[in-house]
């Protein structure tokens, strides 16, 4: 038996409630905030996520499904949607427009890594983007974006812990205090966060051991070393998330994992502690990205949102959704087939839910199919009459010309 390759999943229709709620929410709250929809392609040139991710980030040494097509070029599926849609940004030419350009999609991602709850090589994400300003207002915006979508969703445990990694004025002098601190610690660190250090020596903090993290809460952090202009961008950051009423923890080792983040960062904890798949959304500021990419000097903001993991924390919380009802199911007794065929039509062409039996079922299994279908109405079709059997009520006989004015009340 074929099955689905490692990783990936299947959306099943009893998920599909749940799966649609909240990306319908997604959808529409990115329209309030004003961010237009846009879509990439399902793989980019390898040198996008080399320059933008870095050579020594897990996605580019680790997570990326790379191949070479038949020109002899070489691809990578997306492992994530930020410069994807940077890329698009400079090729379209959308610095022409009103800044800051506005965008989200709702796409596929893919990432090589091993598979655990809430944790797919092939997964679903939604991508928010604000490029072209540096106000931190639109930092606060992204993430009063996410904020809402967990309350309006109903999501109550989670946590958005928060944090300014600086930028290229302050971060060299930064570096130069954490390595004589790490220099002076190597024995704390194990494989991970050695090889993490000779990349960046910022990723020892994204190190999960956590024996590691507990010796790096005595390390120097990045907040004790920013420049007047990154500590009033992120004084900004926190006053304006204040008005939000967005509440927040202040995490001083924590980092993103790519080299393009400058500044503000950020994660959504939700309630699955239990894996990785706790961290439900982040993000950051990626002042030097468009540059990396061949554009104009460009600050941008936005965050990475897995669906699935946004599915689960809302399953873990206890919440459900119900799957749409069916509003008619028509039943033959004695009528033709093309009788009913052309009752559906009409319904359907007024917009109600309609269905009937295609088992070739006696009338007794018909009427057990309506229940189990959960429709309101049952139409039992006779050779010249009807009948309208409705939940709760007692059976009415109807003329077939009254049928849809009846069940479309």
């Amino acid at each position: 038996m074929i099955e689905a390759p490692r990783g990936t999943h299947d959306v099943l229709p009893s998920d599909q409630p749940l799966w649609q709620r909240v990306t319908a929410e997604m959808e529409r709250l990115c329209a309030l905030y004003g961010y237009r929809r846009i879509q990439t392609p399902v793989f980019e040139a390898v040198e996008l996520f080399q320059r933008t991710s870095g050579e020594g980030s897990d996605i580019v040494q680790k997570e990326m499904y790379v191949f070479e097509d038949r020109g002899g070029r070489r691809f990578a599926l997306r492992p994530e949607g930020t410069a994807p849609i940077c890329r698009a940004y400079v090729e379209h030419g959308l610095h022409r427009e009103p800044q800051p350009v506005k965008l989200y999609t709702l796409a596929t991602m893919y990432r090589y890594d091993k598979p655990q709850r809430g944790r797919y090589r092939e997964h679903w994400q939604l991508s928010v983007e604000s490029i072209g300003s540096a106000d931190p207002a639109t930092d606060a915006e992204v993430i009063h974006l996410y904020d809402t979508l967990l309350r309006t969703l109903g999501v109550r445990r989670y946590e958005l812990q928060l944090n300014s990694i600086g930028d290229r004025e302050c971060r060299p002098a930064y570096l130069e205090r954490l390595n004589a601190w790490l220099d002076g610690h190597a024995d704390v660190l194990d494989a991970e966060a050695r090889r993490k250090r000779e990349t960046s020596p910022l990723r020892v903090f994204d190190v999960k051991t956590p024996s590691v993290r507990a010796a790096l809460a005595d390390a120097p952090k990045i907040g004790e070393a920013l420049c007047d202009a990154c500590a009033e961008h992120f004084a900004q950051v926190r006053a304006y998330l204040d008005a939000y009423g967005v509440r927040y923890t202040i995490a001083p080792t924590l980092v993103r994992g790519l080299d393009y983040y400058t500044r503000t960062t950020w994660e959504f904890v939700g309630p699955d502690a239990s894996t990785q798949a706790s961290t439900i959304s982040a993000g950051g500021r990626y002042d030097g990205l468009i540059e990396e990419i061949g554009g104009p000097p460009t600050p941008g903001v936005g965050f990475g949102a897995g669906i699935e993991r946004l599915v689960l924390s809302l399953q873990l919380e206890g919440i459900g959704a119900e799957a749409p009802a069916l509003d008619v199911f028509v039943a033959l007794d004695g009528a033709p087939r093309e009788d009913a065929l052309r009752l559906l039509a009409e319904l359907r062409a007024a917009g109600v839910a309609a269905d009937t039996d295609y088992a070739g079922r006696s009338l007794r299994g018909q009427l057990t199919q309506a229940q189990r279908s959960g429709a309101r109405d049952t139409i039992i079709l006779r050779p010249d009459t009807a009948v309208l059997r409705r939940r709760g009520e007692r059976d009415i006989e109807v003329a077939r010309s009254e049928i849809l004015e009846r069940v479309a009340r």
